[in-house]
């Protein structure tokens, strides 16, 4: 898993949004200018939306996602300042670019946790062990893709979908290197999986954990999301299904084994992820604040390693000393495992990208175009076509920024349609690759294979899923409407 990435398209995910989107206000007593309809506002929109088209098309300009986004970022902020500068005003705008620079290292501080256990379990052998372990069992690439797909939406249900679609993309990477079709088709499934997976838990997606901690719905009945989300999932897989090729992977030789401290690492990542739940749920903290608990697990499994790590060699080769006389050497201090090689293993391009998405989009909220989206959608049209038009636009925009937005106005809608709109925008991520952090982040872990262009094909398949699991919805859940 070189290169690793994490992105996140405008779907920004995991649980640190709250604070950002419209949490700008920086006092009480004060209400941020309307300036949609001001040239500050619609320079900062076009220049928002040209930056995105670049960074979209990163594998045509050769110019890395970062730069352009960056550079929104920047320019939004200050037509901002200078507006909020020239009446006086400037403190206020300098405390709303701070909560939204917040917000963005809330997720960074996770994302680097994460990518750092990545990381290490994949430096301890983790992933080829599962990979030839699969591989053993005699599995056609067929029956491998079904497998990855259904262990991404389990996964994702408890884990977020970034650091699903990484963990289960590493896997089919090395399971299809012969064959070009079925790693394209696995990435395609990997994303859906992990975003309908996400979609029915209220710890899965930013979205289920927005709408619950708002009140809206009840904990338990998310879980009624269940068989939308499967059939969200199931749908398109049955037909990419007869694409996939018949034959089976090459076989493999001996399991490799896993290094010294492998099984630890994978207990100590579930107990940090346990760690940032219990941190946002029970002590109302941010989840970056208990996955930086986690990382102290993983510095200390690190300290015992590196200091155990030469007895343990001398131990193995005591017999072979003891034949032949010779003394054992002293222990060295020689380092094997460093966390902070596998935090400098990060994709920092994509972790600068972030920064101008979070950024360039609080900057947008502060001008007040979120505001004005949620007015259109909630007093002109109907609830159900507007939690649709929620799902696709969560193809183009952080669906975390546009739940939050919906909950923010308040519409007074049916449990039904709170639950349809909890869908809506947590599938609707998976029409476009860049529509959620699962799919930005398969993108740049797959560069050539998986790509924007390779799922757009497969968008009508996609889309046959996401209005199935509409249809579904209404017909088992009608009793929430």
């Amino acid at each position: 898993m070189k290169n690793r990435v994490l992105p996140a398209s405008l779907a920004i995910l995991l649980f640190t949004l709250p604070q950002f989107v419209f949490a700008n206000e920086p006092a009480s007593d004060f209400l941020p200018l309307n300036l949609t309809h001001h040239w500050a506002g619609y320079l900062s929109l076009a220049i928002f939306a040209l930056a995105y088209a670049v960074a979209m098309f990163e594998e045509v300009t050769e110019l890395n996602k970062s730069k352009p986004m960056v550079l929104a970022a920047s320019l939004i902020w200050v037509f901002i300042a200078s507006i909020y500068v020239s009446g006086g005003m400037g403190e206020n705008a300098g405390i709303a670019f701070r909560s939204a620079l917040e917000g963005y290292a809330e997720l960074f501080l996770f994302i680097m946790v994460s990518m750092a256990y990545l990381n290490a379990m994949e430096d301890r052998g983790v992933f080829d062990n599962l990979r030839v372990w699969l591989l053993s069992k005699g599995f056609s690439y067929r029956k491998l893709f079904w497998i990855t797909g259904i262990m991404s939406f389990f996964m994702s249900s408890v884990c977020n979908n970034l650091t699903t679609a990484l963990l289960m993309g590493a896997v089919v990477m090395s399971m299809g290197k012969d064959s070009r079709q079925f790693l394209t088709l696995s990435c395609i499934n990997i994303v859906i999986s992990a975003n309908a997976g996400g979609a029915y838990s209220p710890f899965g997606d930013i979205t289920t954990l927005l709408v619950w901690q708002s009140g809206v719905v009840p904990f338990a009945d998310f879980y009624s999301l269940f068989i939308p989300a499967v059939v969200n999932f199931a749908l398109p897989a049955s037909i990419m299904h007869f694409w996939i090729p018949k034959q089976h992977p090459a076989a493999v030789g001996k399991a490799p084994e896993m290094k010294r401290g492998a099984i630890a690492m994978i207990v100590l990542f579930l107990l940090t992820i346990v760690t940032a739940v219990c941190f946002e749920n029970f002590l109302e903290l941010p989840p970056a604040a208990g996955m930086m608990a986690g990382l102290t697990y993983l510095k200390f499994l690190s300290f015992y390693l590196q200091k155990t790590e030469a007895e343990q060699k001398i131990s193995d080769f005591a017999h072979v000393y003891k034949l032949f006389n010779v003394d054992l050497p002293k222990a060295n201090n020689t380092q094997r495992f460093d966390v902070f090689k596998n935090v400098a293993d990060l994709e920092w391009d994509t972790l600068l990208f972030f920064y101008g998405v979070m950024v360039s989009v609080g900057g947008l909220s502060f001008i007040g175009y979120l505001t004005m989206a949620s007015d259109v959608l909630y007093v002109g049209m109907d609830p159900t076509i507007a939690n649709i038009v929620v799902g696709f636009l969560s193809a183009f925009i952080d669906n975390g920024t546009i739940m939050f937005a919906v909950l923010t106005m308040h519409p007074n809608i049916s449990e039904g349609q709170w639950l349809l709109v909890t869908l809506t925008a947590g599938v609707g991520g998976s029409l476009l690759a860049i529509g959620s952090a699962a799919g930005v982040g398969l993108m740049g872990q797959m560069k050539g294979i998986y790509t924007f262009g390779t799922h757009l094909k497969w968008m009508p398949v996609i889309m046959l899923g996401f209005f199935a699991s509409i249809v579904t919805h209404f017909f088992i859940n009608a009793h929430y409407f």
